[in-house]
């Protein structure tokens, strides 16, 4: 997904600070991106280590002059906590899981957002976009609210993504003042980074196909747009991104389904 919105943005005419972990000894970047060199700045940011997210937040500055729109894209997956499902009970979790959740999914973000959303305040004007999953959302059915998909097995993840949803709710009131928009989206059932490698594992434990993934640039189009928005306009929200294409003619699923993806190639791997 970052690498669609950085392709994006930068076609969009935007200056970018796409921020990894690391991006040393990486594939280097396609012609897409490395093209518009002076437009793209490529920064080492672990989000736990304050040290790295502040030298990432002023080589932005130097570069740049301003922050405009911040992304909250980093993760720490479920299938990053348990390799190669992801699929675990609560109680077969330990307190260190939770805690490396938590410190990207919740306080990581709330570090880069403490630093990055100061040139915003300055200017009285900023979007800050934050990527949670479908699988914290709950519904009221006869009066008692009951979980989306009760049986995906994905704590502490869905924990720190609800956790992180909450946080951007309140933040969106308080930052109003400032004319800074605070957001949130749901992705469709997305192939990213890590997809393939855990459907796989899953098939082999007994496990049945799932849905037929979505390209990530079916986030795009909505990412664009709240980008563009301050809290005069848009703020407080959460989009699910399918319904929203859908809903401003841009397709429903079957328009972004990854069609260079199948089921039983992976097996056949």
């Amino acid at each position: 997904m970052g690498r669609a919105y950085t392709i994006a943005f930068l076609s969009a005419g935007a200056k970018v600070v796409a921020t990894d972990r690391s991006w040393a000894g990486v594939e280097e970047l396609d012609a897409q991106l490395t093209a518009n060199g002076k437009s793209l700045l490529l920064a080492d940011m672990d989000v736990t280590d304050d040290t790295q997210i502040d030298r990432a937040y002023q080589a932005a500055l130097d570069r740049f002059g301003t922050v405009d729109v911040l992304i909250n894209n980093a993760a720490m997956r479920q299938r990053d906590l348990f390799p190669p499902t992801g699929r675990v009970t609560t109680l077969e979790t330990k307190d260190a899981d939770w805690q490396k959740s938590f410190s990207v999914n919740v306080f990581g973000a709330l570090k880069v957002i403490r630093r990055f959303i100061k040139p915003m305040i300055e200017k009285r004007r900023g979007s800050i976009i934050s990527t949670v999953s479908s699988g914290i959302l709950h519904h009221s059915h006869g009066g008692a609210y009951a979980a989306l998909r009760p049986d995906s097995r994905e704590m502490p993840y869905q924990s720190s993504k609800a956790a992180l949803a909450t946080l951007n709710f309140y933040l969106a009131d308080e930052v109003k003042e400032f004319n800074v928009a605070v957001n949130i989206i749901v992705p469709g059932h997305t192939r990213t980074t890590g997809f393939d490698e855990q459907n796989r594992a899953r098939l082999l434990a007994g496990g049945k196909p799932g849905r037929q993934p979505l390209v990530p640039e079916h986030m795009v189009p909505l990412v664009l747009h709240l980008a563009a928005q301050d809290a005069s306009s848009l703020t407080g929200k959460m989009f699910d991104v399918v319904q929203w294409n859908a809903e401003h003619g841009l397709g429903g699923p079957e328009q972004w389904i990854d069609k260079s993806f199948s089921y039983d190639s992976l097996v056949a791997r």
